[in-house]
């Protein structure tokens, strides 16, 4: 086992690996561009209705019972059935990180908004504020932190799981695993796996120090 790690840490220090189209900077920014535009996509679906349900309390069970659902779905699977359905590209690995970005971002949307004491919403619309000026000036200040929780865990996610894209031919860190196990070069799967990690961790402590700065006493 100690002579994987050797040949891992020998792999990670060779220049040839740090350049070029199979480079390790190319694949972390390939890596970085699906967790983005997949959380990107899932933000703009989720948030919005987490929001609404939030503030209204409307659907909320409806909610909850989505929520469980789309994380209960294998997302190697909903990614198989994608390429049969929509054959190999961005799309089907995009669609079945998006499934899996989802609930997080959501849960994290209106469980947010719910936290905030009613007390401090039925003082903002005594003074008068529209129901949109407490949403954006009341609740989603003070929900805040939960809310970039729930983005915080949607990022993780998909940073671990956005290797399946290589599962179809797509970039990112993936690659390494695939073809590590195609000619069984563990050093090189055992590379990219500890790549992913200091990823998923350099983000999670960058999440850390926002949600730190935005948390209220």
């Amino acid at each position: 086992m100690s002579d994987v790690f050797s040949e891992a840490a020998s792999w990670l220090s060779d220049g040839s690996h740090w350049s070029g189209v199979d480079g390790v900077p190319h694949r972390l920014v390939e890596h970085v561009a699906y967790t983005a535009l997949t959380v990107g996509i899932a933000a703009a679906i989720a948030l919005p209705l987490g929001l609404w349900i939030g503030h209204t309390g409307r659907f909320r069970g409806l909610a909850v019972a989505l929520t469980g659902a789309l994380r209960a779905l294998p997302t190697l699977g909903v990614l198989t059935w994608m390429v049969l359905w929509q054959g190999v590209g961005l799309t089907p690995a995009t669609v079945a990180l998006v499934v899996l970005a989802v609930p997080p971002l959501l849960a994290g949307a209106y469980s947010g908004l719910e936290s905030v004491d009613r007390a401090t919403i039925d003082a903002a619309r005594a003074i008068g504020m529209t129901e949109w000026q407490i949403l954006i000036k009341v609740e989603i200040p003070l929900a805040l932190d939960l809310i970039l929780g729930g983005v915080r865990s949607a990022v993780l996610q998909v940073v671990a799981t956005a290797t399946i894209a290589a599962y179809i031919g797509l970039g990112g860190l993936g690659r390494y695993l695939i073809d590590g196990i195609a000619v069984r070069d563990y050093a090189q799967m055992l590379s990219g796996s500890i790549v992913i990690v200091v990823l998923a961790l350099v983000l999670d402590g960058l999440f850390a120090l926002v949600q730190r700065r935005t948390a209220h006493p």
